[in-house]
């Protein structure tokens, strides 16, 4: 089942997600997540971008065919905790299916180390650097209530203020379902 995404405004992307039960089945969502994120031609999906506040969040960097490193980076990440955060910080242009047509340059650190679960509740400790690394920090920063906008300096915050009005209306030019919270 595809989802509308839920985008900027929606106190749900505001709000840090709760842990989810350990042994739940989550097979069916995380199925429905992918095809989501397919669906809108996104590379990481939260649950809190599908109106769940809970802990899980996948990722399918293999479509991105001039990213050689990411060709086998598709895994499912469920109740993680970011352990460190390491290296030179460095910018790059970062998007977001709930904050569509705006991409902003946002630096972060090179590498992430990361303990989670998997579908199968198989507990792991990884670190992961470069492109992977930025991708499980942005997707983490849904779990937590942040967005990629909120590393932005306050000029850079006002200048794309009207065009994040219009998103929470749902006045944007997608090809994707959306859920605006102020939609009239």
């Amino acid at each position: 089942m595809i989802y509308p995404i839920i985008v900027y405004g929606d106190a749900v992307l505001r709000k840090r997600a709760t842990d989810i039960k350990e042994g739940t089945d989550l097979t069916d969502l995380i199925k429905d997540m992918y095809e989501t994120m397919h669906a809108a031609h996104g590379i990481g999906i939260a649950a809190p971008q599908i109106g769940k506040s809970i802990r899980l969040f996948v990722v399918d960097g293999t479509t991105l065919d001039d990213e050689p490193t990411l060709v086998d980076f598709k895994r499912i990440f469920v109740n993680p905790t970011i352990l460190d955060e390491t290296g030179d910080e460095w910018d790059f242009e970062e998007g977001c299916l709930s904050i569509p047509n705006i991409r902003e340059d946002i630096a972060r650190p090179e590498k992430v180390r990361i303990k989670y679960f998997d579908e199968n509740w198989k507990a792991h400790e990884e670190e992961f650097d470069g492109m992977k690394a930025r991708i499980i920090q942005h997707e983490y920063d849904h779990l937590e209530g942040k967005l990629f906008i909120d590393y932005l300096t306050s000029l850079k915050k006002r200048m794309i203020k009207s065009k994040l009005g219009n998103i929470s209306r749902g006045i944007v030019d997608i090809d994707y379902r959306i859920l605006a919270p102020l939609k009239r």
